[in-house]
């Protein structure tokens, strides 16, 4: 009877015990959850706070941006860059150029123009785009200038583009030039037979692989890209002429693909003068306030990117804090 009863007083405890046991988890466990949900809204908190401070800075930085850099004044000196090898997809591609020196033209304060030339050249394409462009702005617009200001190089497509302009400016060390066409490439045909390696090849048509590296090179096929390369050469050439005129001193060696330095070049004709953008501006454009027009991404889009960027972090680490839990 007694061991019945003290059966019966253990159950009883036991019960209690587990029950505040159970208790204790829930209230702990409920405690933890709030914790997440209050640190998980507490990111989304901050992260709407610094979008929304970092627009306020924008609208209010924007216009004092504007105005130092002298956008909506008196006038101005539109400076569009040609930095870096030319070509689609590359910083200096024709379609940015282009839209820049468009953008610069159509600002009523814009006196005159510009190119910062620092590139080694790359596409004939694009270069004779931007060439054609500006041709076409100073036909509708003679009294708009546009000046070339050249620092280290000005090579190739480069000089193609710049000698659209009215004036050509360079420092006396900076190498201008190069007017020349180059098409390169590789042969492996001797190593694959000392390799051992078979070339297969089958095509539809005689030329389909014409200057494949790892078959023997064809004189016919050679003749023919070496005409292909002395059109577009003779396309550059008629466009220096056309661009520089009479200010040209031709020498035997001038279409060559040799560079001068600016120093020589102004001997031969291949640029104007020595100077610097400041120089050009305030002395020859009359108009000293430099207003860079190069296309870039708008205030509103690095904003935006810069939100989602933010915005994206935030949410990988919910994620991140929702899988580890």
């Amino acid at each position: 009877m007694d061991n019945q009863s003290d059966n019966q007083v253990n159950s009883t405890s036991s019960g209690k015990v587990g029950w505040e046991r159970e208790l204790v988890e829930k209230l702990a466990f409920a405690a933890v959850t709030e914790q997440r949900r209050s640190r998980r809204w507490g990111i989304f908190f901050k992260l709407l706070m610094f979008g929304y401070l970092l627009a306020i800075l924008a609208v209010t930085l924007y216009p004092k941006f504007k105005k130092d850099m002298g956008i909506g004044g008196k006038g101005h000196t539109a400076v569009i860059d040609l930095v870096g090898i030319i070509a689609e997809g590359q910083n200096a591609n024709a379609d940015s150029i282009i839209e820049s020196l468009r953008n610069a033209v159509k600002d009523k304060n814009t006196k005159g123009i510009i190119i910062n030339a620092n590139s080694p050249g790359g596409s004939p394409v694009q270069s004779a785009y931007v060439y054609d462009e500006i041709k076409k702005i100073k036909k509708e617009h003679p009294s708009l200038p546009i000046h070339a200001v050249v620092s280290d190089i000005c090579a190739s497509g480069c000089y193609y583009i710049v000698a659209a302009t009215d004036k050509i400016y360079a420092s006396p060390a900076s190498l201008v030039g190069s007017i020349g066409v180059i098409m390169d490439g590789f042969g492996f045909v001797e190593t694959m037979q000392k390799l051992g390696v078979e070339r297969r090849l089958i095509t539809a048509g005689a030329h389909k692989a014409i200057l494949d590296p790892f078959s023997p090179a064809k004189p016919d096929e050679n003749q023919y890209m070496q005409n292909l390369i002395n059109q577009v050469h003779q396309q550059f050439i008629g466009a220096v002429k056309s661009g520089r005129g009479a200010r040209l001193k031709e020498t035997p060696d001038m279409f060559s693909g040799l560079v001068w330095t600016g120093e020589e070049s102004v001997k031969l004709g291949i640029i104007d003068a020595m100077g610097t953008q400041d120089h050009v501006a305030k002395d020859i454009i009359g108009a000293e306030t430099l207003v860079d027009f190069t296309q870039q991404e708008r205030l509103v889009d690095r904003i935006a990117g810069k939100l989602g960027a933010s915005f994206g972090a935030g949410i990988s680490n919910l994620v991140r804090e929702w899988s580890l839990h």
